[in-house]
This record gives structure tokens, sequence and C-alpha cells, in this order.
């Protein structure tokens, strides 16, 4: 009986494996990072260079080597049915590249993987006025493709869930160890093959276009100092007044109209004779002034997401006084102990830039919230907004 030479063979180029690894790495940042606004900038990252990955791996499955080519296991259903009835059975079939149900997951991961980077997409365009959509679709339905975004990205976990325990069944049955082939691209067979070329220039070509898009990504965080901290994400300027200013930041943070609704603005001034107990004695000429740029600029501008979330959780019946009593302020803010409250850097509830960098400018953008020092984050629990 003839025997049969088991020969190692490289199947898997060194761009392909770089392709898989930097995807799971992304993949897991992406989720260690969702959920928490002040991680968001790492979030945005991970899912832009899941972005870049995917289209990397569709130009790859066209031009790229023999077994990474998508017309190597792009297959029917009918050969996908006969690969799962015979998995557990002497007849089962062995495939040196991608198997039917492997190559089937490759097409349902990329264009599951495009549609959940593109609601993704959509999400900080609406929610957060940043990306290339950045403006061009509203807060309301930001807020619906966030939805969409989430749902996404729980199907395509569970994608990868079932990826992974296809690997280790196929790894058992075969007696075969995949995982290492993903990371040294050789499998050792008994199968005609000619090994792949490495295509070393390109796998670190990808390399070093990550490695620059990461530096230029987070070089903010190089280049802070205390005076000016780093910003990931600042908006667009919101209008200004310089007697807002002066007036409002008399006694505390000139705090910007559109945190709220103009009612509640609106309100406050015509009681600017007992502006909690005090008296703000405002001529007419400033209150005037003050009146219309309050009106301008309110939470039914919508020019923040803040403001938007404020006017879409104020009853139109209420007009509150304070910021602290909104029902988004509330929510936001509820599962922070009292004694943090209490803090010396905090003070008060009203002292709103002693989290927020941007409290300022008015912006209040998620990724603008830094803990203070003495502060011990695991006491928190940051609700996205």
């Amino acid at each position: 009986m003839k025997s049969v030479t088991q020969e190692t063979k490289r199947i898997w180029d060194l761009p392909t494996r770089i392709f898989h690894w930097l995807l799971v790495g992304a993949f897991i940042l992406v989720w260690l990072s969702q959920g928490d606004d002040r991680y968001l900038d790492i979030h945005v990252f991970a899912g832009y260079l899941i972005l870049g990955l995917f289209l990397f791996r569709i130009g790859w499955g066209v031009f790229g080597s023999y077994y990474a080519c998508f017309n190597r296991f792009a297959c029917g259903w009918r050969t996908v049915w006969h690969y799962l009835t015979t998995l557990l059975t002497p007849q089962r079939q062995y495939f040196i590249g991608h198997n039917p149900i492997g190559g089937w997951a490759i097409f349902i991961l990329l264009g599951l993987g495009l549609l959940v980077t593109l609601t993704g997409l959509l999400t900080l365009g609406g929610e957060e006025r940043h990306g290339p959509l950045a403006g061009l679709i509203s807060f309301a339905w930001g807020d619906i493709w966030h939805e969409c975004h989430e749902i996404l990205a729980w199907l395509m976990l569970g994608l990868v869930g079932i990826h992974i325990s296809g690997v280790l069944v196929e790894s058992f049955l075969h007696q075969e160890n995949l995982i290492k082939a993903m990371i040294t691209g050789n499998k050792v067979t008994s199968v005609d093959t000619t090994s792949v070329s490495n295509h070393s220039l390109l796998a670190i070509s990808l390399i070093l276009i990550v490695l620059i898009s990461s530096g230029s990504y987070f070089r903010g965080y190089f280049t802070q100092t205390p005076e000016h901290p780093y910003l990931p994400f600042i908006g667009p300027p919101l209008p200004d007044n310089t007697t807002w200013r002066e007036v409002c930041g008399e006694c505390h943070l000139a705090y910007h109209p559109t945190l709220l609704p103009a009612r509640s603005w609106q309100r406050m001034l015509n009681e600017q004779h007992q502006h909690f107990e005090e008296d703000l004695d405002l001529d007419a000429e400033t209150l005037a002034e003050l009146r219309q740029f309050a009106s301008d600029n309110a939470a039914e501008t919508h020019l923040t997401e803040p403001a938007w979330q404020i006017e879409q959780t104020t009853p139109l019946n209420q007009a509150p006084l304070r910021i602290t009593e909104t029902a988004y302020w509330q929510e936001q803010h509820e599962e922070i102990p009292k004694q943090i409250w209490q803090q010396p850097l905090v003070k008060s509830k009203s002292h709103c830039n002693a989290c927020h960098l941007d409290a300022e400018q008015g912006t209040f953008e998620d990724a603008a919230m830094r803990l203070p020092k003495n502060i011990d984050s695991s006491q928190l629990s940051t609700k996205p907004h």
C-alpha cells in the first residue's frame, strides 16, 4: 500500500493573517469601549479600523492569493447543506482552505460588518455631529440608527461566536490546529497543492498604514498639556453672546441656552427680581438682549445632542429653572453616589466643568468627560447619551 506523504504548505498568506488578527483585536476593542461615553473616541477608532479592514479584505478577495480569493470558496447552499449533513460521518469532506460553511460565514461577516460600520457612521453623524456624515442626519434619525447599530452589532457577535465554534469543531474532527494555521500560515497536508506567496511587502504596508493612522488619530493625547487637555470630539462652536456671559457668569458658569427650553429661560428672566434669592436688576435693553439670545439658542434649536435630549424629555407643561431638574440630566447622573458631589473638586451638581472639559463652550461632548483625579471611576456608571 502506497504511503501518504504529509507536507507543510503555506495556505494563508501574511496579509490574510494580519487582516484576521487585526480584525480580532479591533473587534475586542470595539466591544470593550462600547457603552461608556468616556471611551467613545476609542470605539470610533476601532470602528474605522474594522471598516478599513473589511474594505481591504474585499479587495484581497478579488486580487489576493489562491486561497484568499472569493472564487475559491464561493458556493451554493446545496454544497453547504451537503457539507453539514456529512460533517459527523466518515464521508465528511476535507478542505485545505475555507470549507463551504466557513466561506459563507466570511461573506455574511463582511456584509454584516459593513452594515454595522455604516450604521455606526450614521449614528456618529447624527448623534455626535462628527465623522463624514456630520450634520447630514438629525438627532432623531441618529437615535434610530443607534438602535439599528446595536442590534446589528449583537448579530455580528453571535456570528463570531458561531465562527469560533466552527473552528474548534473543525479542528477536532480533522485533527488539525486551525488557530495555529492562521498564525503561521502553514498546514501539514497530503493535498497536492503549492504554497502561496507570502506577499510580505503588502503585509508590511498594511501594518504601516494601521500604525500611521493610529498615531494620527490619537496624536492629541501625546501633545496635550494640563492647561490644554485634548478633546477628541469638538462640535461646531455654539453661538455666543458677551452680555450673556457677563451677566450669567458673574455668579456661576454661564450655562449655554441650549441646556434648557426657551420657556424656562423666559420664566427665569420674567422672575429676574427673584432669581434664586437674588435680584438681577437688569435694565430693559439688557433684558431684551438676553431674551433674544436665549430664545434663538434654547434646547428647541437642537444645536447639540444634550439640547435635543432635554427638549425631547421635558414635558411641554414644565419649565424647569435648573438644569439639574430636567429628566435628561437626572437620568445621566442618577448612578453617581452622593459622596462624589461632595468632593472638593466637584463641590456641587452645578459645577459642570469639574467633569466636562467643554462646559464653558456648552457642547458637553461625550468624549470630553474627565473625572477629577481624586475620584475612583469604579464608583461611577456612566450612561451613553
